[in-house]
């Protein structure tokens, strides 16, 4: 087994790679999934997917295989577990790649054919194209259960070892770059061709979170791919301690992929930053008023002067309440002034005697006869 000769340099880096990278992917997948609530359109569906198996990837790549196995473990872990664990990496793997590739097919339609685009496309075709791409990644890796480690692989690449490793690196970077590069350049000549007929052409913001994730992939993955093929065919990593340290560089590396999104989306979209301040602002929002305990009872703004039983109106006493009369409205005292309240109950009481009077009221004779009398 090839020592790591990178030293701690690695387990620092994926260890901020995740303390990092992990928060940074769950607010982006709380941003993206209010904008796909809100509007409804199936690009945010695509890099929602996109950003949870980012999250995938950093768990079960960076946490279990490279912190957990690698670093703490020393890579003493039983054949069975490790065969399995390599399973779930690489269908994760498969499956960040794939999704974007749907985001670019999305997109190549959008530009490309629009008519055709705007009768077929929908959030529901959308979930169906993500739910198969995810179940395809976890077919495509379960034959990666009998992936031999370069870390372990001293004998000469077998057949199956070389047709895996092969497979790793068409399935994960020479299919979709090749995809990423034909709709990408296709999608630019349109964009020329629109620049032509339009004094200033504008490039939308899903197109240029498009051009920067593939942009960014082919840029990050490609060493990786690069020194895998250079092991299987000129020098292993079990014997050059250069090609074990390119090959830990080339995955530090790789693994940054799954981080750098987030700034991507803030930098290009405005709307995107915009939600991420209205997720920010609600997590900091106050309890509503309907949540606080049952014993804390908001007071009316002005309590109505009421009549005892004896039919005797006690004016001072309830000139004196609705003087000192309060409200608590958002942790805000509201004080009346006692003048307006004289101003407004005398109104209120010589409207009510006028109108007992019209209308005879029993109230009414009992005054008249005691008058007349």
């Amino acid at each position: 087994m090839s020592p790591c000769v990178a030293g701690v340099i690695p387990v620092i880096y994926y260890s901020v790679l995740l303390g990092l990278g992990l928060p940074v992917n769950l607010l982006t997948t709380v941003a993206l999934a209010c904008l796909a609530a809100r509007t409804r359109k199936p690009s945010y569906y695509y890099l929602l997917a996109l950003t949870a198996s980012d999250i995938v990837t950093q768990v079960v790549i960076v946490f279990v295989g490279f912190l957990l196995q690698g670093a703490v473990l020393a890579r003493q872990v039983p054949q069975a577990v490790v065969r399995t664990a390599n399973v779930l990496e690489f269908a994760a793997n498969h499956a960040s790649v794939w999704i974007a590739v749907l985001l670019t097919v999305d997109r190549y339609s959008a530009l490309c054919h629009p008519l055709r685009h705007r009768a077929t496309s929908s959030p529901g075709r959308a979930r169906r194209a993500v739910a198969a791409v995810l179940g395809a990644a976890l077919l495509t890796g379960i034959p990666f259960y009998w992936w031999l480690e370069v870390w372990r692989d001293a004998d000469p690449p077998s057949t199956l070892d070389e047709v895996l490793k092969w497979a790793h690196c068409l399935i994960v970077y020479f299919i979709p770059c090749g995809v990423f590069l034909v709709a990408n350049l296709a999608i630019v000549r349109r964009l020329q061709r629109r620049g032509r007929s339009r004094p200033r052409p504008q490039v939308g913001k899903s197109t240029a979170i498009l051009l920067g994730v593939t942009t960014l992939f082919a840029l990050l993955w490609a060493p990786r791919t690069f020194v895998m093929l250079y092991h299987l065919y000129v020098a292993p990593v079990y014997h050059d301690w250069r090609v074990h340290l390119a090959l830990d560089v080339a995955n530090m590396v790789a693994m940054l992929n799954t981080a750098v999104n987030f700034g991507l989306y803030c930098f290009v979209s405005k709307t995107f930053r915009a939600t991420v301040r209205e997720v920010f602002r609600d997590a900091h929002l106050p309890w509503p008023l309907g949540s606080q305990s049952t014993g804390m009872v908001a007071e009316p703004m002005l309590k109505p002067p009421g009549r005892p039983r004896g039919g005797r109106v006690v004016e001072r006493s309830a000139r004196r309440e609705l003087g000192m009369a309060h409200a608590r409205i958002t942790g805000v005292s509201v004080v009346v002034p006692t003048n307006l309240i004289d101003t407004l109950h005398g109104n209120l009481r010589v409207r009510r005697e006028s109108s007992c009077f019209r209308r005879g009221s029993p109230g009414s004779q009992i005054n008249a006869g005691g008058l007349n009398e």
